[in-house]
């Protein structure tokens, strides 16, 4: 059982119309390391890229001598640290190629529930974009042309995307089950 307060965010992929989020209860001392993993199984990325959190200026991450900036490493820092209380908000951005953008925001922070497995998914709304689609412009292309069997690029995309793609799918309990691995 969590032993801090529960955090609940709304984690939504800006730009995307209509909205792509999630929503998840977190312990409020989670590492920023393991939260960016959370992040990762809820929203269906597949960690192969960069991330990061921004919060006003600072910049949460793995540090690396290749920075152009002050990045702050994220395994010394909590949710807690970061998002001090109810409506707080960040950035959690991943793939710095694409830039996918997500506001986080802290809902509400609750007890922790006897019984209850802490990280859990409780809501979302959409399937994720696949990796490498080009950003949330890339995205709205990619469902333009799976979306139309006369565009040029229609049997191309679908390939590519392993033969089908339903932009409305969100499965919570295939999320939860995964989260439990983490």
């Amino acid at each position: 059982m969590a032993k801090s307060e529960i955090y609940q965010l709304k984690l939504t992929l800006k730009e995307s119309k209509p909205p792509i989020w999630r929503r998840i209860l977190v312990p409020a001392d989670t590492k920023l390391s393991q939260l960016h993993l959370v992040f990762q199984v809820v929203m269906g990325w597949e960690n192969y890229h960069l991330h990061h959190f921004v919060v006003g200026q600072t910049f949460f991450g793995e540090p690396s001598s290749e920075d152009f900036y002050e990045v702050k490493n994220e395994k010394k820092f909590t949710l807690r640290q970061i998002a001090a209380g109810e409506g707080a908000k960040f950035i959690y951005e991943y793939d710095f190629g694409d830039s996918w953008q997500h506001q986080v925001l802290v809902e509400k922070i609750l007890p922790p529930e006897e019984g209850a497995r802490y990280p859990h998914c409780i809501k979302g709304k959409r399937a994720c974009p696949p990796e490498d689609v080009g950003g949330v412009w890339g995205y709205d292309d990619f469902l333009e042309a799976i979306g139309d069997p006369g565009h040029p690029e229609h049997e191309g995309m679908l390939e590519w995307v392993g033969g089908e793609f339903d932009p409305e799918a969100f499965d919570l309990e295939a999320i939860n089950a995964a989260l439990r691995s983490i």
